[in-house]
């Protein structure tokens, strides 16, 4: 049997807001909806295979494949448990996910089947089948996205699939069950409250439905480096399934898309976005990635982002001084989504209506890696850096200080910006601030100054008002 192929493409949300309490907010019912409407369009298809790729199922060792045929659980979401739970009993193609275990290990790949009665199907999938495939009628099969896979892997994963779908004449629908942006509220909040976390995370969330709408699924794949960058704390899940999916899509940049909803659970930026392999006239791709067809086991996961990312602050003879927990006197303003300080002082402080914040720089929370890269090594010896990632590291923190405070960073009034290289770094530095900052208008002063505490190369100390 051959000539089977992929019929129809789809990225849906994975939180179970959507299956069990849709009424309580219009963008949750919304996205209920558009799940119900990518229903249809899969029943009217003839799709006789749904094969999911879940960003809610981590892996270590390679990747895995439920083979289960009919598992059975109720899933009970580890953050929205108050939500309540989802029976599940899915129809699973065991037979389709032992032939793509056997095309992986062909192609060097370590994978895995799963088939054990009670072995818990992941949040994304459960909501994802339950939602696609109510009645169970069309059979699936569900792979985890591996933590360490490069886009090396993820292709050829896809790539096995794909030709696997091919060569036994299947009609299969590819779905990616994912988040875009993915930074969520820390906090319980109201359901009427909801909303995308920061404008940042929207900016990026609707330039990826434009490129998804345009049906540039490559283009996707190829800025995905660029928007891991923005809207998740240097977080690799996100643009994984954008890999997968664009590979099992032949890489291609020219399909039909519609987003048929987009909406905030909790934060995260979620959308039910269909894409149908119809050529859509937009243009060529720009491919510039290896045409890989064998995985040959080397993972440079983020490519030149992870070796930045780490380059950490573990101790002062690697990347600089000593880290302090900030200071908590009266009118302090201090939050774990911003870096910790070099000294003794806090993020920012309150006087009146004003907030002035000490000087902000690009390292992230928790890891203190660098977008873009440090400056120098712990050697001292210089290294080639991103000014532009930098640049916008900085702006992304002070917003984070600034909605901690109950701000915004439309409510900035006056920076001053520190480079230490002003000759190699301003045009840069000053193109970021042209698409950020001076699109809100604050006044600016910029200096040049010989070092900072840490191999970063921009920092700005802000006064907005509240």
């Amino acid at each position: 049997m051959s000539g089977g192929e992929i019929v129809e493409s789809f990225v849906v949300p994975v939180h179970p807001h959507t299956v069990l309490a849709p009424q309580q907010n219009e963008g949750w019912s919304k996205l209920r909806a558009a799940y119900d409407d990518a229903a249809e369009i899969i029943s009217n298809s003839g799709a006789d295979l749904l094969i999911i790729y879940s960003t809610t199922w981590p892996s270590i060792i390679g990747h895995q494949m439920i083979s289960d045929p009919n598992p059975e659980w109720v899933m009970v979401d580890h953050d929205f448990h108050d939500l309540g739970s989802i029976n599940y009993s899915f129809n699973i193609d065991a037979e389709f996910a032992a032939q793509w275990n056997a095309e992986n290990h062909s192609r060097g790949l370590q994978s895995r089947c799963v088939n054990y009665r009670g072995f818990p199907i992941d949040v994304g999938s459960v909501v994802a089948l339950t939602l696609l495939n109510p009645d169970n009628k069309i059979p699936a099969v569900i792979v985890s996205s591996n933590v360490y896979a490069d886009r090396s892997e993820t292709t050829v994963l896809a790539k096995a699939c794909r030709d696997l779908v091919k060569k036994t004449g299947r009609k299969a629908v590819a779905i990616t069950a994912m988040s875009l942006s993915n930074r969520m509220f820390t906090e319980h909040i109201e359901a009427k409250n909801d909303k995308i976390h920061s404008l940042k995370d929207d900016e990026w969330n609707r330039k990826i439905l434009e490129f998804l709408t345009e049906g540039r699924l490559e283009d996707v794949g190829q800025l995905s480096r660029t928007i891991q960058q923005q809207i998740r704390v240097q977080k690799v899940v996100n643009f994984k399934p954008m890999w997968w999916l664009s590979a099992m899509n032949e890489n291609r940049n020219d399909l039909t898309g519609k987003v048929l909803a987009y909406e905030a659970i909790h934060g995260a930026g979620c959308a039910v976005v269909h894409l149908n392999p119809t050529p859509s006239g937009v243009g060529d791709k720009e491919y510039d990635e290896d045409e890989v067809e064998v995985f040959s086991g080397e993972r440079g996961v983020l490519d030149n982002i992870v070796s930045s990312e780490e380059e950490t602050i573990s101790s002062p003879a690697d990347n600089g001084p000593e880290l302090w927990d900030p200071t908590n006197a009266e009118g302090s303003v201090n939050t774990d989504a911003a870096p910790k300080p070099v000294g003794a002082y806090p993020h920012a402080r309150r006087v009146g209506d004003l907030l002035y914040l000490s000087g902000v720089g690009p390292r992230q929370p928790g890891t203190n890696a660098i977008p873009g890269g440090p400056i120098h090594d712990g050697n001292g010896k210089s290294l080639n850096y991103d000014i532009k990632a930098q640049t916008q590291a900085v702006i992304d923190n002070i917003s984070r200080i600034l909605e901690e405070a109950g701000s915004s960073i439309e409510n900035v009034l006056d920076v001053t910006s520190f480079l230490i290289d002003m000759d190699r770094d301003f045009k840069g530095y000053n193109e970021v601030w042209a698409d950020t900052l001076g699109k809100v208008g604050p006044t600016r002063t910029t200096l040049a100054i010989r070092a900072l505490p840490t191999p970063i190369a921009v920092e700005m100390k802000v006064i907005a008002k509240i």
